[in-house]
């Protein structure tokens, strides 16, 4: 009897080891294998992924503007130059979905939307940017 109970828990727990195994597998499965296969997805990945996320155009200036906020803070964003990539198009309709503008840059701190260059710096001047900054 002993050894039933045994062998039945054992089988139960391999069970349970290959079901977690292959959960895994399926969410760090894509993770790895690269960018995430949708432009919806890349974007919420980037935002929540990131302490800082800006989206941007490389010549720009007021992307320029915003990047320099962060340089100046010594803090290092994550920039996603949508002019260098063949789906920035597709990216900046989903940002537009998502936060209503289309415009770059648009600024992310962990997760809340900051908005673009003069909303940095009017966050950065009512110490908003600080706060979240300062947040783990």
């Amino acid at each position: 009897m002993a050894r039933k109970v045994r062998d039945w828990a054992q089988s139960r727990n391999l069970s349970l080891i290959s079901t977690l195994i292959g959960v895994l597998l399926l969410v760090i499965g894509p993770w790895k294998a690269g960018a995430p296969s949708s432009p919806s997805a890349f974007v919420q990945n980037v935002i929540y992924s990131n302490r800082i996320a800006i989206f941007s155009k490389s010549y720009c200036p007021y992307s320029m503007r915003a990047k320099k906020v962060f340089k100046d803070l010594k803090e290092t964003p994550f920039v996603v130059e949508l002019d260098l990539r063949d789906d920035g198009q597709r990216i900046q309709d989903v940002i537009l979905d998502l936060v209503g503008r289309r415009t770059v840059p648009q600024v992310f701190v962990n997760g809340k939307h900051i908005g673009g260059s003069d909303d940095l710096y009017i966050a950065v001047e009512n110490g908003q940017l600080e706060n979240l900054l300062s947040k783990e």
